[in-house]
């Protein structure tokens, strides 16, 4: 069963694709999105060329679980890929896989990335995997502070760096999952390598049917480490401080107070916090610039009027807002799911500004029709491509009225939850200490609330235009019916979206290529023949003590009880 085909309103029916992917990147530390303090002119070039979207958002806050739902159109309830290690199997339908065998794509996956396929799927969805040029590269990997001896000085400013890190697991430095300065050596790390893969594919791409080149990278991921001249390309004293735990009035997420107490984040002073964007803002300038590269060497061979681009991140960071760092599995906040994204090339709308909700799961849809491929599964994404069209067009446009979020787990679950090591180790102990932390919650966007459900504790409600969501307002009665609409649109979205069903319709009364139970039967009648006669014919049983006892197969009672004197 296949989708009618919709016309993707391009010059070129099959156009290239380019998926450039940051890890980790909040919606607000672009310059397109407002920020006026971080640099990145040429993703801000690209937003100018292309069609940015303000409202548009992530359906889980961690790595995994994100990938899995953006890249099958699918939420992460549908199919359980609610956790790190619950990745796709090689049954899955994807995008990869759709564009590879309906739309005759060619796809190069050109990192190791490993948070996305199980084992034998990602054979099943590409047709390239790993670095061009450069092999055994590993991820970026934190610095053991006890495997130095603590003699070695740290910078002349007291901070940390990569060569010379703070030898105590639980300074404010290491709990911050702050690596600092880092040396030209290690530079040449996992986004460079793979950057560098693609600039020289891109010389010599296939040119007998259409592709797509995958670049997920690392940074902006901590640890919060990059080299010069990135490291000191911001001035400490006026970055931003991060939002303050005590702007926050009603309800908050009981998870905030247990990581911040466990991870004693109160150490921090306002230096330190921004210590710690400083150099999330020079990891960001960095991927800018390996962007910049990507996109000129898309113009420069002549591939950008038949490419499409696609740059957007899986999650954001909480980066000190409300004494928070990283991420966490039942956090659905603004600072961890607003998405980034820019599409643009390929004679798609340029300088366009789309304010409509959106989700992630709108991806796979927006590409297959992109390149005119029918859709082979159930999605739950709906295209973005004639809502982009048209809003160039001046039309009024409507695309969605909600976007949703989902995350953590069950407290049964708990055995299933992963074991994180030094520096995720205090979070991972909370996970299995006390799973109701990170309980399931579901968050509903419209452009006038936010609304949370949390499964374990209580809700929560607040206004978009409070951008760092710090007044919860679920528990005034001036907001109870939003609070009670919002909460029954989120039950009929679960029963809406509870499980898909498949477009291949199985055949009832399939052919079983089974030997028939008369023909094992004669077999077994044969097997008897060979034996004395089918009366005598000894087996062993267990009797009701465990112990084994031989007997003929019709063995009297009295017969049986003498047997149990063997």
């Amino acid at each position: 069963m296949l989708r009618a085909l919709k016309p993707n309103g391009l010059n070129v029916t099959k156009p290239n694709f380019i998926i450039f992917m940051p890890d980790q990147l909040r919606y607000d530390s672009v310059g397109f999105t407002g920020n006026t303090m971080v640099k990145t002119p040429n993703i801000d070039r690209f937003a100018s060329m292309g069609t940015q979207f303000t409202n548009l958002f992530a359906q889980a806050s961690v790595c995994s679980q994100s990938r899995c739902s953006m890249f099958t159109s699918q939420y992460p309830h549908v199919s359980g890929h609610r956790s790190l290690e619950n990745l796709l199997k090689p049954d899955e339908p994807n995008l990869f896989r759709t564009l590879r065998e309906i739309g005759g794509y060619h796809i190069a996956y050109l990192s190791p990335r490993g948070d996305l396929y199980a084992a034998n799927a990602t054979e099943e969805s590409v047709d390239e995997y790993g670095f061009l040029s450069e092999k055994n590269a590993t991820l970026p990997a934190f610095k053991d502070g006890y495997n130095i001896t603590g003699d070695e000085p740290l910078s002349a400013s007291g901070i940390p760096t990569v060569t010379n890190p703070d030898p105590d697991h639980n300074s404010v430095w290491n709990r911050l999952f702050y690596g600092g300065l880092r040396n030209e050596t290690e530079a040449f790390d996992y986004d460079e390598k793979t950057t560098r893969g693609a600039l020289t594919w891109l010389d010599c791409p296939p040119q007998h049917k259409p592709w797509v080149l995958f670049l997920p990278l690392i940074f902006p991921h901590p640890p919060f480490e990059v080299e010069q001249p990135w490291f000191s390309m911001y001035n400490r004293s006026e970055i931003p401080l991060p939002a303050s735990i005590k702007d926050r009035t009603g309800h908050e997420a009981t998870y905030a107070e247990q990581i911040r107490s466990q991870y004693d984040t109160y150490r921090a002073t306002d230096e330190i916090w921004q210590e710690v964007k400083a150099v999330y803002y020079g990891m960001i300038s960095r991927v800018d610039d390996q962007f910049g590269r990507i996109m000129n060497k898309t113009i420069e061979t002549g591939l950008w009027n038949n490419t499409v681009t696609f740059f957007f991140t899986d999650h954001g960071e909480f980066l000190g807002d409300y004494g928070l760092v990283e991420k966490w599995p039942s956090a659905v906040g603004e600072n961890v799911v607003h998405e980034p994204m820019i599409v643009g090339g390929g004679g798609l709308p340029e300088g366009l500004v789309f304010e409509e909700m959106a989700e992630m799961v709108d991806l796979v849809p927006t590409m297959l029709q992109l390149g005119s491929t029918n859709e082979n599964y159930a999605q739950y994404g709906i295209s973005l491509v004639d809502a982009i069209h048209a809003a160039a067009r001046g039309e009024n446009v409507t695309h969605k009225k909600y976007a949703f979020t989902e995350g953590g787990f069950l407290t049964s679950e708990e055995p299933l939850l992963e074991q994180g090591p030094w520096p995720y180790d205090i979070k991972g102990a909370l996970q299995h200490n006390k799973t109701e932390l990170v309980g399931k919650a579901v968050s509903i966007r419209s452009k006038e609330y936010t609304y949370i459900y949390r499964m374990y504790e209580a809700d929560e409600l607040y206004r978009r235009n409070d951008t760092q969501e710090s007044h919860n307002l679920a528990a005034e009665p001036a907001f109870a019916d939003v609070r009670l609409e919002m909460r029954d649109t989120i039950m009929r979205w679960m029963v809406e979206t509870a499980d898909t069903l498949p477009w291949i319709l199985d055949e009832r009364g399939p052919k079983v290529n089974l030997p028939s139970p008369k023909e094992q039967y004669e077999e077994r009648k044969t097997e008897c023949a060979n034996c004395q006669s089918a009366q005598t014919c000894i087996t062993e049983v267990f009797t009701p003590s465990g112990t084994f006892i031989t007997h003929t197969p019709f063995a009297t009672s009295l017969e049986y009880e003498d047997q149990k004197e063997l």
